[in-house]
């Protein structure tokens, strides 16, 4: 370890070295008086010798002590004698130099596309007939209908927020067209399956309206959009959002994507009852 003295340290060791030379040379002069010639001189020469051992010392000490009090007074003063072992010690102790690892960006995950191109047909849009409607119980906007679309038997439950815009019997028995692969989830506690698509503006909303022809189950189309539906539409997806930018009416009553009729093949096109070129959610 290196050894750091203060001036005042300095000055004290310079004093105990300078009592230790005054008590040797009065151990001298007993040993003088009290021994025979030749053990006097053997002493004295030991003696002497170290004597002069702790003078050099002491002219050392003093030395230090004169340039730290001329050159940095209020600053600790590392003597001679500790110099090499600090530089050694510092040789030992200084770390390997360490080359900076940089931490590892993460690529950002994105989710993957549920196949090449997101357009209409993505969505499994159906044919269904209202079988059964009520209110919700837990939320006055909504209807619950249970929908019939072709599917064996089975009836979906669908919850709409249709109240506010079409009366009860406007629902019952009606042929309308259903969003199918849209994720299940719970409105107000109560299961949807699908999702009835209407034209819509703030102030209006209608039921769009299948082909006269057209039976439980058939699918709807567009021309030019060709593919098979997504498995599921859900929010992570956003399959439908990306769609419905592009979804409305247009002049004829007809609903359209990217300008094109919406229809049942052979059987004709979906229309609304009188709302023109509105979105259509």
């Amino acid at each position: 370890m290196v050894q750091t003295l203060t001036v005042e340290e300095l000055k004290k060791r310079s004093a105990q070295a300078q009592e230790l030379i005054e008590k040797l040379q009065k151990q001298i002069q007993q040993i003088k008086l009290q021994t025979s010639p030749a053990s006097v001189s053997e002493k004295v020469t030991q003696l002497q010798k170290e004597n002069e051992q702790l003078r050099t010392e002491v002219e050392k000490f003093k030395k230090e002590l004169e340039n730290a009090e001329k050159n940095q007074p209020s600053q600790p003063v590392i003597s001679e004698s500790t110099k090499t072992e600090k530089k050694k010690s510092e040789s030992k102790q200084k770390p390997a130099k360490q080359t900076e690892n940089k931490p590892k960006q993460e690529s950002k995950k994105t989710p993957a596309p549920v196949d090449e191109k997101v357009d209409f047909s993505k969505l499994d849009v159906r044919v269904g007939k209202i079988v059964e409607v009520g209110k919700h119980p837990d939320a006055d906007s909504l209807y619950v209908e249970k929908i019939d679309l072709g599917e064996g038997g089975r009836l979906r439950n669908v919850c709409s927020g249709l109240v506010k815009h079409i009366p009860l019997e406007g629902m019952q028995n009606k042929m309308v067209v259903v969003l199918c692969n849209l994720k299940p989830s719970k409105l107000r506690g109560v299961l949807s399956e699908a999702m009835v698509l209407c034209a819509s503006t703030a102030e209006k909303v209608e039921l769009l309206v299948p082909p006269a022809d057209a039976q439980v189950g058939d699918s709807i189309i567009v021309e030019g959009f060709v593919g098979q539906p997504a498995p599921e539409i859900n929010q992570k997806n956003n399959i439908f959002g990306l769609v419905q930018v592009d979804l409305k009416t247009d002049d004829n009553l007809n609903a359209t994507y990217q300008g094109k009729v919406w229809q049942v093949s052979g059987k004709g096109p979906v229309t609304t009852s009188t709302l023109k070129n509105v979105p259509i959610k």
